[in-house]
């Protein structure tokens, strides 16, 4: 799930699952402030809530198992109350 106000290619922006699935929109603007994400992966099925909004729904083989990461690629990005539950 992507975390970026000012991601370039704004359809992979904030609520996005990048190139898998696009946000809808409008691209929620998340920056400068504190937001709930809830991200479901159950084997190649997976979907985006932020702030209680479904923003991305896709399927993707090619991830339906492995390892949980947490990445960012600039600015600041705060994790808290990070949860991770099996389904």
């Amino acid at each position: 799930m992507n975390i970026f106000d000012q991601r370039p290619e704004a359809d992979y922006g904030n609520g996005a699952i990048v190139n898998v699935a696009k946000v809808s929109p409008p691209m929620p603007k998340a920056g400068g402030r504190w937001n709930t994400m809830e991200i479901t992966a159950k084997g190649p099925q997976m979907s985006v809530m932020l702030n209680g909004v479904r923003t991305a729904e896709g399927r993707d083989t090619k991830f339906a198992s492995g390892r949980i990461t947490i990445q960012y690629g600039r600015g600041v990005v705060k994790f808290r109350k990070l949860q991770v539950r099996p389904l």
